[in-house]
């Protein structure tokens, strides 16, 4: 049971909340809360391909694209440089062969986005062969320690858990 009473015209305006200060409000008032940003809690996933030209590296790229649609992630496409595994230490590759090599992996890139139709979730990369296999052993279940200045980090696999009973929902 509400009742529609109005108010007389010369009556003062009722103060909103948008109009009063908090910091100077009489004791009990309420002060604005600050949140902090929201952190995901995991960052977004990236998807290494490893793109060498062939039919098979292609229609990788292309499903990874579709795939980080998805995820919400990155597709890093990968130029594996080769060099001879007799280098002496303190010498690289031209830098010409990268050059060369990542104008081709830019090119299969373009058509793989022109094929998906998947924009902005792409970076290019070279990598040395020996970087490549410690990445692909960390991908097939090897440990990766990986040593900065801020510490170190293992990457170690998931170990999967054993088929035992389930729990009822619920119960």
């Amino acid at each position: 049971m509400s009742e529609d009473r109005r108010l007389p015209p010369d009556h003062p305006p009722t103060p909103s909340a948008a109009d009063t200060d908090p910091i100077s409000s009489p004791r009990g008032a309420v002060e604005p809360l600050r949140l902090r940003p929201l952190v995901p809690r995991r960052p977004a996933p990236r998807l290494l391909v490893e793109v060498d030209g062939s039919a098979a590296g292609a229609g990788a790229l292309v499903w990874a694209l579709r795939e980080a649609a998805r995820r919400e992630g990155t597709v890093v496409a990968i130029a594996v440089l080769d060099g001879p595994d007799d280098v002496p230490l303190g010498t690289r590759p031209a830098r010409r062969d990268g050059t060369a090599l990542l104008e081709r992996v830019e090119a299969q890139v373009l058509r793989a986005i022109a094929e998906t139709g998947v924009h902005g979730r792409t970076r290019i990369s070279v990598l040395d062969r020996a970087v490549f296999e410690a990445l692909s052993a960390a991908a097939h279940g090897a440990d990766l320690v990986v040593v900065g200045p801020e510490g170190k980090t293992l990457l170690r696999p998931a170990v999967p858990r054993p088929p035992g009973r389930r729990l009822a929902r619920g119960a």
